[in-house]
């Protein structure tokens, strides 16, 4: 390779090895590098829906609690799992980088699940036994065994924060979005990220599930935490081959410098011309391998933050580049806040979904019988489907009329999901009715251990469409936050997807005790321990409406949205990309 060869060879984005050396892109990054952390998040997922998909069975047959008790515990624990990625986030931009963040948070991760394991394991902290057909006549767990489960689940959960928001922009780290190639292969890689999602759901949904309800919980966690072991170690086996990023700062301190600075100069004369506002030299940009970003009509307020005034200091007087930065993260708060009623729906599929699988027929052939949890299952299934489609064959088609890379933006992405969600509840409002009809048809309504004379399986739409909304909302909400964030904050702005599912977990458990409470208060409640007396439906179908209300909203957001400009767009990128998809 000649000179000027090996010169057009190193990446172009300012990625660098571990030891802050620039990296050459026939060596580290690209598929090469993503196949380890592909493979890591399959079973690192598997590991992580091990524990979570039957969660709610555990605390109901084991630690003997109720509906509405179980639920709560489950989705508060999950929408902290989703929620710690904001810290990690932190630590990763501001600190340590991403590499070193995820490989600490690991070991946090893992020491979590191997306590995890020990608390159904050993005689001394797993729960009493409990043969009795009432919840009410078990013995409860001892403040200790219920103390180390739910540190264990937590500490667990700690370690998920470092991992979640990393591991991802890892993977998209990979691509350097300055060569036309590498960029279109980047469009792909979250679709196919999420492929290893879910491939790795799938295992836990089916295997890890039915293992926990027909062998044991030992070696239901124990799978688990040996998968996570595994994840863990092909990760660290990729680490020659990765490209990283170098820290860059807190990207709340930049956002806070912004938005203080705008308000102590909030009654300065506004000024117009580019020489009245702050800016590097572009020379400087181009040590740090960045690039300044150009002023917006948007937000204009903030830009008083990079006004020359005649002071200096950090807190008077910022860059257009950081007031942009921050308007770019301010301007995807509204698309957040539109997705969290449909992260609540996703709370619903292993709390509500899975105790309503618990009262039907679950026999398939002879002896065999299905476990609620792994109706999931059939969300992985239909989501792994409806990726490969999309991507495939949705993808090419839309892009010969639309001229878009991706086919379809990515709120365009997000609105199809959203339209699923309204039409997941009126399909669940309806079997659940139906559900209810066959209870009292055969005077099962009061009966609590007895199952109904109906499949399990009269539950699948309602699966299989959640995993269709998720190809559509989930892909398309990681993908455009990371895509709209800052170069310098892509962590924090992957953490705003995770805090979108933490939100709505949150939002899941005060909806359901505050609706348990109200509806017991005024005569026949609608979530109760014994389901056959419950009105789920009308729970479910004031879901709907709520999806309904949160669509027009999202109609009303989109109107309004600006995708940023990349700093790629440039005119000959922009050929060379073409040419570079038309040849795919």
């Amino acid at each position: 390779m000649t000179v000027e060869e090996v010169g057009d060879d190193y990446t172009k984005d300012g990625t660098v090895d571990l030891r802050g050396n620039p990296v050459r892109r026939s060596i580290r990054g690209r598929w090469k590098a993503c196949s380890f952390v592909v493979v890591y998040e399959v079973f690192e997922r598997m590991a992580y829906y091990g524990i979570s998909s039957n969660l709610v069975i555990y605390m109901t047959t084991k630690l003997h609690q109720g509906t509405v008790k179980s639920s709560n515990n489950v989705t508060n624990w999950v929408g902290t799992s989703w929620l710690t990625p904001i810290l990690g986030a932190y630590v990763a931009d501001a600190h340590l980088g991403r590499y070193i963040t995820f490989v600490i948070s690991c070991a946090i991760y893992f020491s979590g699940m191997m306590v995890l394991t020990l608390s159904v394991s050993i005689p001394g902290l797993k729960p009493p036994e409990c043969s009795a057909a009432n919840v009410e006549d078990c013995k409860n767990p001892s403040v200790l065994r219920l103390a180390v489960f739910f540190g264990a689940l937590y500490t667990l959960a700690i370690g998920t924060g470092g991992t979640k928001p990393n591991i991802s922009t890892i993977g998209a780290d990979q691509f350097d979005v300055f060569d036309p190639k590498e960029k279109i292969r980047k469009l792909s890689f979250f679709n196919w990220w999420m492929f290893s999602i879910f491939f790795g759901t799938l295992f836990a949904n089916t295997i890890l599930v039915y293992v926990q309800d027909n062998v044991g919980w030992t070696l239901g966690y124990g799978l688990p935490t040996m998968g996570l072991a595994i994840s863990i170690s092909i990760f660290l086996l990729g680490t020659p081959f990765y490209r990283h990023k170098l820290p860059t700062g807190s990207p709340f301190t930049r956002m806070a410098r912004v938005i203080v600075a705008s308000f102590r100069k909030a009654n300065a004369p506004m000024a117009h011309g580019l020489t009245s506002f702050h800016e590097l030299p572009s020379l400087e940009y181009e040590r740090k391998s960045a690039f300044p970003i150009h002023a917006t009509p948007s937000l204009r307020f903030l830009d008083r933050a990079s006004l020359k005034t005649g002071t200096n200091h950090k807190w008077n007087l910022c860059t257009t580049t950081e007031v942009e930065e921050t308007k770019q993260m301010l301007r995807m708060l509204p698309v957040l806040f539109i997705t969290f009623v449909p992260s609540m729906m996703i709370a619903q599929v292993n709390t509500l979904f899975v105790k309503q699988g618990t009262t039907l027929d679950r026999k398939v052939t002879g002896a065999f019988s299905i476990p609620p949890a792994s109706l999931s299952a059939f969300v992985t299934l239909s989501m792994l489907i409806s990726i490969v489609i999309y991507d495939r064959v949705f993808v090419k088609l839309t892009r010969k009329y639309t001229g878009n890379p991706r086919g379809i933006t990515l709120l365009q992405r997000m609105g199809i999901g959203l339209s699923f969600h309204i039409l997941i509840m009126i399909v669940a409002c309806v079997t659940e009715r139906y559900r209810l009809k066959i209870a009292a048809d055969h005077g099962l309504i009061h009966k609590t251990g007895v199952k109904l004379p109906l499949t399990i399986f009269v539950l699948l739409p309602q699966f299989v469409l959640m995993g269709i909304a998720d190809s559509f909302l989930n892909v398309a909400k990681l993908e455009f936050f990371y895509d709209q964030a800052p170069d310098c904050m892509k962590s924090l702005g992957t953490s705003y997807s995770t805090t979108s599912l933490a939100v709505g977990n949150f939002m899941s458990s005060f909806l359901l005790s505050t609706v348990s409470e109200i509806t017991k208060k005024r005569g026949r409640g609608w979530i109760l321990n014994n389901l056959n007396e419950s009105r789920l439906d009308y729970y479910y179908m004031f879901f709907a409406v709520l999806n309904l209300v949160n669509f027009v909203l999202f109609l009303v957001v989109v109107r309004f949205y600006v995708y940023r400009a990349e700093v790629t767009d440039s005119v000959d990128v922009k050929e060379e990309e073409m040419k570079s998809m038309n040849d795919k």
